[in-house]
């Protein structure tokens, strides 16, 4: 299906929504007037029913005119749920739109902002942080999702067995997109803030001594007995007040023994809110049908044995957060202790759940977050129908060869797609043009592609096959004024770090890309510099692209076979410049920085 179609179906689809929900808004104004006109009707019937027929009648009345009330209400707030669902399933579908467009205004701003003074790739290739890969793949509703899937676009070095186990899920889940919205709505009518999964982990290590718990509640349930029996003696005028001094006896006791629990019974009621966030996802996932989906099923086992399903022993869990929850009114936590051991007994039932869900829950929440890693993946797929997933394979011929590679943080209407061939290891590829012609795009296009095909994903590509490679990169660099470094020094501090890289021995190449090499300093040094660099690095175990304005670097291919290039065209055209961004072979016939100058009114000599 083109983009053009999928964007078309979505928008169509927002259109129905917003005419259902204006619908249901006008319904809504109609049941409020019927709820207030069943409030007027039903007193005027009570007036009427009481001088008629006295008692009788008003008490009749009376209940037939609120078993009227309650069914408008009942309806109204029906009414209610079904245009907040409505509401949620447009904002998700609008979200889905955002990301077809690049939308940022309307995207959720990411939570993992890289450090711009490290130089890495995750921050050269916009992999995390704003306007980023990660900010327009990620649907987690839960943080470590979220980190999860970001760690997964910076792995540093790819692992050939987790990718082809990855694309496999990946394959099943895209084509659910009814599984995966739901899935969303799910979750967001439950919840408008993160799930929290530490906030469960941090329970399973609150400290409780099980085996003094053992002893206390039994004896404290004893005591409460004779308590209650003293206490029904005296009542009764068959004994004296005893039940007083074995009551006070009993406080004693009690406030000994609760900090052995009130910590503990603290941790569950935090627990509460995550609880039903949880429970609501996994009680989706235990009954949805996945017929024909071997990979999906084998990996959501976990949450789908019959004998033992998580939402089951999470809602026994839930009861105890009731019965703790009790206690946080002062007066209503008195009277429970008061008459029994209410907080030993909550604590023991708390701790005896947590005992039954200490092996499973951790598991259940790292598979959950995989979960939400490969949906994000999985709905990039969705999203853009001409992708592909890519070959990664460490005995191929051609070291990368790729068919119609575009960069997936550009607009796919705004999209320019390249074929590109490395054939040997060793090559560098110098591509030189003109200001503005497409140079640093490509190479970060050929790097962020690779990221997404490391983290299991689908490519911005037609067909791409490659060696898996550890990749480096020298794009962003910025001088720190906190650490007293020029930006020529940060630079040679980068292209040092590469230089390293290379010459460890790995059995995987480096793939390396620079932008602009050395343009921190003077022409001449630059050169100098720059041809220096360029025939170190030729040969080596690995494969770079260099992009620069530089076109004498183009004269080394004249003498250094590992040395190929490409270059980038501009043209003017009715006295503006034009670019296509196609990548040609060979070097730059042109350069158009004067050319700029003189367009926007710079004096030129």
């Amino acid at each position: 299906m083109p983009t053009s179609d999928l964007h078309a179906i979505l928008r169509n689809h927002l259109t129905r929504l917003d005419q259902r929900i204006l619908r249901l808004k006008a319904v809504d104004r109609r049941i409020a007037w019927l709820r207030l006109g069943v409030f007027i009707l039903g007193g005027m019937l009570v007036w009427a029913a009481t001088g008629r027929w006295g008692s009788t009648g008003f008490w009749w009345a009376l209940a037939g005119a609120v078993v009227a009330f309650n069914a408008a209400v009942f309806l109204h707030r029906r009414l209610d749920g079904w245009s907040a669902t409505l509401q949620t399933w447009r904002a998700i579908q609008a979200n889905q739109l955002a990301r077809l467009e690049l939308n940022w205004a309307h995207l959720p701003p990411s939570p993992h902002s890289p450090n711009p003074q490290q130089m890495t790739p995750d921050v050269d290739l916009d992999l995390t942080g704003p306007r980023s890969l990660h900010n327009l793949l990620d649907l987690s509703v839960s943080r470590e999702g979220g980190r999860l899937l970001a760690s997964w676009l910076t792995q540093p070095t790819p692992d050939l067995e987790q990718i082809q186990a990855r694309q496999a899920l990946v394959r099943e889940l895209a084509p659910m997109r009814r599984f995966r919205d739901r899935l969303l709505l799910v979750f967001k009518r439950v919840s408008k803030e993160l799930l929290e999964g530490q906030k469960l982990l941090d329970w399973l290590k609150e400290d409780i001594p099980a085996r003094r718990l053992n002893w206390a509640l039994p004896l404290a349930t004893a005591w409460a007995i004779v308590d209650i029996a003293l206490f029904v003696l005296n009542v009764t005028g068959r004994l004296p007040a005893y039940w007083i001094l074995t009551l006070s006896l009993y406080g004693v006791f009690y406030f000994h023994e609760l900090p052995l629990v009130g910590k503990f019974l603290e941790a569950v009621v935090v627990l509460d809110k995550e609880l039903d966030k949880f429970r609501a996802l996994l009680h989706y996932l235990e009954g949805y049908r996945l017929n024909g989906r071997p990979q999906l099923e084998r990996f959501l086992s976990p949450f789908r044995d019959p004998r033992q399903r998580p939402s089951v022993q999470l809602r026994q869990i839930k009861f105890v957060t009731v019965l703790v929850g009790l206690r946080m009114n002062p007066i209503i936590d008195f009277l429970l202790n008061l008459i029994a051991p209410w907080d030993f007994a909550c604590a023991f039932m708390a701790a005896r759940s947590r005992t039954r869900v200490g092996d499973c829950l951790p598991a259940w929440l790292q598979t959950w977050y995989e979960l939400e890693a490969l949906i994000s993946l999985a709905n990039f797929t969705a999203l853009n129908p001409g992708c592909t997933y890519p070959i990664i394979d460490p005995s191929a011929a051609t070291v990368f060869e790729a068919e119609g590679l575009g960069h997936p943080l550009i607009r796919p209407e705004q999209r320019v797609y390249n074929d590109f061939v490395i054939p040997n290891l060793g090559q560098v590829t110098i591509i030189t043009g003109s200001n503005m012609a497409g140079k640093s795009t490509f190479i970060k296009t050929v790097g962020i592609n690779l990221r997404l095909a490391y983290a299991g994903g689908p490519v911005i590509a037609s067909q791409l096959r490659t060696l898996p490679f550890r990749l480096a990169t020298c794009l962003r660099i910025s001088d720190s004024i906190a650490d007293g470094f020029s930006y020529f020094y940060a630079e040679v501090r980068c292209l040092k770090s590469l230089l390293e890289a290379l010459e460890v021995e790995s059995p995987l190449p480096l793939l390396y890309l620079i932008d602009e090499i050395f343009r921190g300093t003077n022409n001449r040094e630059r050169l100098i510099g720059s041809r220096a660099y360029v025939r170190s690095v030729a040969g080596a175990h690995g494969v770079g692209l260099i992009a620069t304005h530089d076109l004498e670097l183009a004269g080394l291919a004249a003498n250094t076979p590992q040395v190929v290039n490409f270059h980038f065209r501009d043209q003017v055209q009715d006295g503006k410049l034009t670019f296509d961004y196609k990548i040609r072979p060979g070097p730059s016939p042109t350069t158009n920085a004067l050319k700029i100058m003189e367009l926007e009114g710079l004096p030129v000599e």
